[in-house]
């Protein structure tokens, strides 16, 4: 077995989520608040141009979850893609993007955090975002604490709202459209993807700028990767668990971003609130807003939950490798990693300080430096998936049945695609500049992390 499963003492990680949960989790990984709340600010600034960057983003998360996939099923672990960047690349690799995700996780829960304020907002306009977001972390970190079995039941109901809603939104949607409804004095319509100034009205370098945001609404779908070490029958659970974000993606993601786009002119959404509650609110039903409200604030829940669960076993594989600080690797009686999961929770704790400070530029600035952690984690799975095949090639190892589609091509165009995002955002003049100039200072952080690590290794103790 992975020693990243195994405590000090020997216990592995508790076998307790089924394929009814992990099947869920999958999909709420997959849906998230980067699509619920993200995706109205960024149709009012480049209108319905927003539907190719869902498409081309998803079609290398598609690519993504395959290498995972094949990875997985090859070496089941909660590691996940430390374990494979250690073995694959080299202990460095495996030390950088799990300290890399462990901050798409940190910035992704402040997103998150400060989604959940914004949401609470519309109903408690009176009550600071900041007093929000701490109870909400409080909460979900007495989830994660208790055992895996409550958090993969809570992910489960989470995930249930959050693919019923966008499942009601879908077929109402798609009826609105079809009937011409009037949408507060607008009908809704194909008309609308061109009536105003065309489907690329702010232009393509624009649109293009879009898509750090969009692999951010992405993010998370690799969670069900992590959950392998603690699911029963991994081999036989987790294929169908990423075939079926594969093709969720493409109806929950683009689909959503289509109808919203054919639903109401772009200049009518904001980033002020959901685009969802701006739909359904104009329509007139009394309540309708309220409650897509409290659907877009579960999926925001949902997504610091996940958060929670995930650094804390990436920290504890880091941990057993000395490449993190030991307090992260410790397993409470009930096989959780409490250590990993208090550490992340410190950092959220920030949030609730940016939500303080900053309130209105807090989800920006957060996502979009979270999708540098995002893009680094992407791009670990599909060179290790490359590795993997050169490996079997060599005659090294066996590949699984379940295999990356088209290797090597399509891994070496998600990785030319995804290194062409991270340029993008050297363009921008907004929070995706500030993350692009902070690369250095994460590369230098890094390096001298991995340069104290290896002293330490080679300090005699006593």
């Amino acid at each position: 077995m992975d020693s990243s499963l195994l405590t000090e003492k020997g216990e592995s990680y508790s076998k307790a989520l089924g394929n009814r949960q992990v099947q869920m989790i999958a999909i709420g990984g997959a849906i998230g608040v980067g699509l619920f709340l993200g995706a109205g600010g960024k149709l009012h600034q480049v209108g319905p141009s927003l539907i190719f960057s869902y498409a081309i983003c998803g079609l290398a998360a598609y690519f993504v979850m395959r290498a995972l996939g094949e990875l997985v099923l090859h070496e089941p672990s909660s590691g996940s893609f430390v374990t494979y960047a250690r073995k694959f690349i080299g202990p460095w690799a495996g030390f950088a993007s799990g300290w890399m995700y462990w901050v798409n996780w940190a910035m992704t829960g402040i997103a998150e955090i400060t989604a959940v304020a914004i949401y609470v907002h519309k109903w408690l306009p009176d009550v600071p975002q900041w007093i929000t977001a701490l109870i909400a972390l409080g909460v979900l970190l007495v989830v994660n604490l208790l055992s895996v079995k409550v958090f993969g039941e809570l992910e489960f109901w989470f995930s249930v709202v959050k693919v019923l809603a966008i499942v009601v939104f879908l077929v109402v949607g798609a009826g609105l459209v079809l009937t011409s409804a009037d949408i507060g004095g607008t009908p809704a319509g194909v008309h609308h993807l061109t009536g105003h100034s065309g489907l690329f009205p702010a232009g393509i370098g624009i649109a293009l700028m879009t898509l750090q945001a969009v692999i951010f609404a992405y993010s998370a779908i690799e969670v069900v990767g992590i959950a392998a070490g603690e699911t029963k029958d991994a081999r036989k659970v987790l294929p169908k668990a990423i075939n079926g974000v594969v093709w969720r993606i493409g109806v929950f993601y683009v689909g959503s971003v289509l109808l919203l786009a054919m639903l109401l002119p772009w200049p009518f959404y904001s980033g002020d609130e959901s685009p969802f509650v701006t739909v359904f609110s104009r329509l007139g039903i009394p309540g309708i807003g309220d409650v897509m409200n409290a659907v877009v604030l579960t999926a925001a829940l949902s997504s610091v939950n996940s958060g929670l669960y995930s650094t804390g076993r990436i920290l504890r594989s880091l941990a057993e490798q000395g490449e993190a600080p030991s307090f992260v690797s410790r397993m409470s009686r009930r096989q959780v990693p409490y250590g990993g999961i208090l550490f992340t929770s410190v950092a959220y704790v920030l949030g609730v300080v940016l939500n303080y400070l900053v309130p209105k530029e807090a989800f920006d600035i957060a996502i979009a430096i979270a999708s540098l952690g995002v893009i680094s984690t992407w791009a670990t799975l599909i060179f290790c998936q490359l590795r993997l095949r050169q490996a079997a090639l060599r005659g090294e190892l066996e590949r699984p049945s379940y295999r990356m589609p088209w290797a090597p091509y399509s891994g070496w165009a998600t990785l030319g695609f995804l290194v062409l995002v991270v340029v993008l955002m050297g363009f921008s003049d907004g929070a995706e500049k500030i993350a692009f100039y902070s690369i250095p200072v994460l590369a230098v952080v890094l390096a001298v992390g991995w340069r104290f690590v290896k002293r330490r290794e080679r300090t005699p103790l006593g």
